[in-house]
């Protein structure tokens, strides 16, 4: 990706700029800062000194980073725009963002359409539909994100044509995008070859409910890559639907999916990690075969669109340090909060961590991730 070298120098800078921010924020700072490209416990080969190097042992033991956030609203146009046409709106988190591979849930169309045909003009009451500019997907380019799903029931507020201007407007603006029907997205990052695929609970979007045809794409995807990621939107919506629970999750009259059963399918099928989000609050993680399972990163971006509130303002960036087998490597998460009117800011009260270790002991006793006070996340036992 042409903008990588740039954003590796600016992550650079950003990361150490972290090192020195306000007290209140060294934890966060901490965090983040673990996550520079190669560094962390088990990242690359381990050797005796003076021990000889081979280019295939080093290969075997490449390790890439990544980084994702939850569901992301940059505007709700014409009436709410962000200023500076939204060039600020990450600033403050940008440093804790960068890895080798940083991806969201972008969950509005980017078009400049005026007319919703989910919602009819003038807007019926109590309807919903979101838009930023097709100017914004540069806006998602120049905070350093590579890759964004598009899988989720906001990708047809303006019908196929705010999804046809989507993903003109990502490809010219250089950043990847995953979850129409059958899309293997495929980046190469430092040398390894990854897959990512979306999901969602719609016909528009590789199905989440169709567990066998999803096993079916993520083994062709591993097939063609060394790594698969799954982004998955799934599940209810709202501080009632925080607790994973087993079986298909109805909402508002929806099938939104069976979390558990769909994630731990995608990773018996090859998926290396499952990153999910739609309930737009944090949920807990496990690890299932070795394998890591985030079943909510929360909201990330809502401007004047998500709530703030409660537990829908508490969220995450997730970082994760992966081998080029998919086998795990490292993790952490890095607390944020979505502040009114939706936007993204450093927590200084690290809530994200407590809460998500709470909802993981709660909801996966046996299997749950350890999540430590520094936001450090492992496997259990």
């Amino acid at each position: 990706m042409a903008h990588r070298a740039t954003r590796r120098r600016r992550l650079a800078v950003g990361l150490a700029a972290l090192a020195v921010v306000t007290s209140g924020l060294t934890a966060c700072a901490t965090a983040a800062a673990r996550f520079v490209p190669g560094a962390g416990p088990g990242a690359g080969a381990s050797r005796s000194a003076g021990e000889p190097t081979s280019a295939a042992t080093d290969a075997a033991h490449a390790t890439f980073t990544l980084s994702a956030v939850g569901d992301t609203i940059m505007a709700s146009a014409p009436k709410f725009l962000p200023p500076n046409g939204g060039r600020d709106l990450f600033a403050s988190v940008e440093p804790a963002l960068g890895a080798d591979l940083q991806m969201a849930n972008l969950e509005e169309p980017l078009t400049d359409a005026t007319t919703s045909p989910k919602c009819g003009n003038p807007p019926a009451a109590n309807c919903f539909a979101y838009r930023a500019p097709t100017s914004y997907a540069n806006v998602l380019h120049d905070a350093g994100f590579d890759l964004v799903n598009i899988a989720n029931n906001h990708t047809l507020d303006y019908g196929t044509t705010g999804r046809s201007d989507t993903e003109r407007s990502l490809t010219d603006a250089g950043v990847a995008y995953t979850g129409p029907p059958g899309m293997i997205t495929t980046v190469t990052v430092k040398g390894i070859r990854v897959a990512v695929l979306g999901f969602a609970p719609y016909a528009w979007a590789n199905d989440v409910r169709d567990i066998a045809a999803d096993q079916a794409l993520v083994r062709r995807a591993k097939q063609q890559a060394d790594v698969v990621i799954v982004q998955a939107h799934m599940g209810g919506e709202g501080a009632a639907y925080q607790h994973v629970k087993p079986g298909p999750e109805i909402f508002l009259g929806e099938n939104r999916g069976d979390a558990i059963a769909f994630s731990h399918a995608m990773i018996d099928a090859g998926a290396d990690i499952v990153i999910g989000h739609s309930p737009h609050v944090l949920r807990a993680m496990e690890f299932y075969k070795g394998h890591l399972i985030a079943y909510s990163l929360g909201n990330f971006t809502g401007y004047h669109a998500l709530s703030s509130n409660g537990p829908n303002g508490i969220s995450m960036i997730l970082h994760v340090t992966l081998r080029r087998d998919g086998s795990f490597v490292s993790a952490a998460m890095v607390p944020i909060v979505m502040a009114a009117p939706g936007v993204p800011r450093l927590d200084p009260s690290d809530r994200a961590i407590p809460l998500v270790r709470q909802l993981t002991a709660a909801d996966f006793p046996t299997t749950g991730a350890r999540i430590a006070a520094s936001g450090a996340i492992t496997i259990s036992g």
